[in-house]
């Protein structure tokens, strides 16, 4: 196991969308992972949050990375097409996996995640999802995944309360559910556990509270999407972030 300061120090110059806090929440959940045990991730672009989950897991846990490396939903607004950018995406997945010293600590499903999960056996440990952000993959994501993971194991899910279709799809199964517990959020990434029996009430209450910031988030990429950021370059500051 490295360091926190090591593994972050290892992605620091890797491409992605992970801020600091993320980082730190993926690595404390990996950490936790029992000796033996299983994390998947969902979603892996170039390797950043990968990278993070095997460096911080016990050395003999399994460490499997779903990405299918398509061209589809690669980043923010490209959704597809990208094929020749997501070709180039894999081999410095690859690399950057090696440059790290993880790479034979984890195993690349280049799959799409539906097409993965005959793969995936049970329990599994720590889930971290970071796939397609359309409603019904990020549903069946978050459903069909989720049923693997332990009781007392953690659910990670990046673009929540700033994508539509990870967060309608959050609303819908895990809002209310009894099982899931929300546990809190960096910016975007919530972090759930699995438990036998969860207060329903206050547990709905700390997620739809987080609507208010959700709302915010689709003002800003609209804005973005029609030239915020030109506008703002034009008068010498910096252009916003899209939210994640």
């Amino acid at each position: 196991m490295r360091t926190f300061t090591e593994a972050w120090a290892d992605v620091a110059d890797v491409e992605g969308w992970m801020t600091e806090g993320q980082a730190r929440a993926l690595y404390d959940a990996a950490a936790a992972c029992p000796p033996g045990g299983t994390i998947v991730e969902i979603g892996s672009f170039r390797g950043r949050s990968t990278i993070v989950l095997a460096s911080a897991c016990p050395p003999d846990a399994t460490v499997i990375a779903i990405d299918p490396h398509a061209g589809n939903d690669r980043g923010p607004q490209q959704l597809d097409g990208f094929e020749v950018e997501a070709n180039r995406d894999r081999v410095q997945f690859e690399q950057n996996l090696a440059d790290a010293g993880v790479r034979d600590r984890v195993t690349h499903l280049r799959l799409f995640s539906d097409a993965a999960l005959p793969m995936i056996g049970d329990p599994v440990d720590v889930l971290y999802i970071d796939g397609a952000h359309r409603y019904a993959p990020a549903r069946a994501d978050i459903v069909d995944f989720g049923a693997r993971v332990r009781d007392g194991g953690a659910m990670l899910i990046h673009d929540s309360f700033s994508s539509i279709g990870v967060t309608t799809a959050i609303l819908r199964e895990l809002v209310w559910s009894d099982r899931w517990q929300y546990l809190g959020r960096s910016r975007s990434l919530t972090i759930y556990r699995a438990t036998v029996d969860t207060d329903r009430v206050p547990n709905a209450a700390r997620q739809i509270a987080q609507l208010p910031w959700f709302a915010k988030n689709l003002a800003l990429k609209a804005l973005l999407s029609i030239g915020l950021g030109r506008v703002s370059e034009r008068f010498g500051r910096t252009a916003p972030e899209w939210p994640y």
